[in-house]
């Protein structure tokens, strides 16, 4: 990896630059393809993207990496260790932020995961783009350099990994994605999001408070363990479920209707699997509210899932059973959340 731009007397900061693909590094042949560039389109080079958008470049000097060019459905587990350790290796080697463009579908997980185990001060924001950079109207060339911006802020230091599309600054533990097409469609629905990047300055209105203590992964097993999601549905009759034991899922978290709440069929099939071993996190399929550890939940001996979705809820248990945690300590990180 090598630093871009002016090297001698350059006041400009040091950020590190990595592409994992996405629509932000995505390019169509119509520019008014919208919407079958995924499967017909092109991925872009991390160097490509700065490229295309070399106003990013009054703000920063960067250390660009490739890390993949792929959609986001494509990333999970073994790409979040890898980046991991890409981000702290960057850190290492002196950068000053980190921003990392990444597909939308899956960009809160990634962030989340992030947020969870990482131990550095400085910003690391994740962006992306709802239209390609090839587009009319696409939102890649700003929300590139907005993200690029608040990596560079002083005041984005210590408020764990940020998540900057729309002119909008979220943090991981909060944000999701809520629209398909829409240009707002990362939104934090129960705190709305920390800042604005505006045209003059980044205005942060309030800070994330005390950050999770980051789980430590350098002695623990490179496989994270398996944990499955159950979504909730009129009828679900535990069939997902059954075949998340049989598959060797550790782990299972409940989508239940709000306030978390899985039909007969599946708490009979979740009864079943927590008799055999296995973590039940019960969580809601609906977007607002959490779901509280009331008394069903401890007299069953499951978790709740709080004020985590289900596939954040999912990351952490993840990340609890492979820290080989207690069930009250796990009980506690999910309880951070709301």
């Amino acid at each position: 990896m090598s630093v871009d731009g002016p090297q001698a007397a350059d006041a400009r900061p040091v950020i590190g630059f990595i592409g994992c693909g996405g629509t932000i590094g995505s390019l169509a042949d119509d520019p008014l393809d919208v919407i079958d560039y995924p499967e017909h389109g092109r991925k872009i080079s991390a160097r490509e993207l700065l490229e295309r958008v070399p106003d990013a470049a009054r703000f920063a000097s960067f250390k660009v990496q490739d890390f993949s060019r792929v959609s986001s459905s494509a990333i999970g587990p073994a790409e979040w260790l890898q980046l991991r350790r890409d981000v702290l290796a960057l850190a290492a080697e002196g950068a000053q932020g980190i921003v990392i463009t990444h597909g939308t579908g899956t960009l809160e997980e990634t962030a989340f995961f992030l947020h969870l185990t990482l131990d550095l001060d400085i910003p690391v924001v994740l962006t992306g783009a709802q239209r390609p950079a090839s587009a009319v109207g696409s939102d890649a060339p700003a929300n590139l350099i907005a993200a690029v911006r608040v990596a560079c802020a002083p005041q984005a230091r210590g408020q764990g990994v940020l998540v900057v599309l729309n002119d909008e600054v979220h943090s991981a533990a909060q944000v999701v994605k809520t629209s398909t097409y829409r240009l707002q469609t990362f939104q934090s629905p129960e705190t709305g999001p920390l800042g604005t990047v505006d045209g003059d300055r980044i205005i942060l209105r309030r800070g994330l408070g005390d950050r999770p203590q980051a789980f430590s992964l350098d002695s623990q097993d490179p496989d994270l363990p398996a944990v499955h999601i159950a979504y909730s549905y009129a009828g679900a009759d535990g069939t997902a479920i059954r075949a998340a034991v049989a598959a060797g899922a550790r782990g299972i978290v409940s989508a239940g209707f709000a306030p978390g709440i899985p039909t007969p069929a599946e708490s009979a099939a979740l009864e079943d699997a927590h008799r055999q071993g296995v973590i039940i996190v019960q969580s809601s399929r609906a977007l607002h509210g959490r779901v509280a550890a009331r008394l069903a939940l401890r007299e069953k001996g499951w978790l709740a899932g709080h004020g985590l979705n289900p596939q954040k809820a999912r990351i952490l248990l993840m990340l609890c059973l492979n820290a080989r945690l207690d069930h009250a300590t796990m009980e506690t990180r999910l309880s951070a959340f709301g």
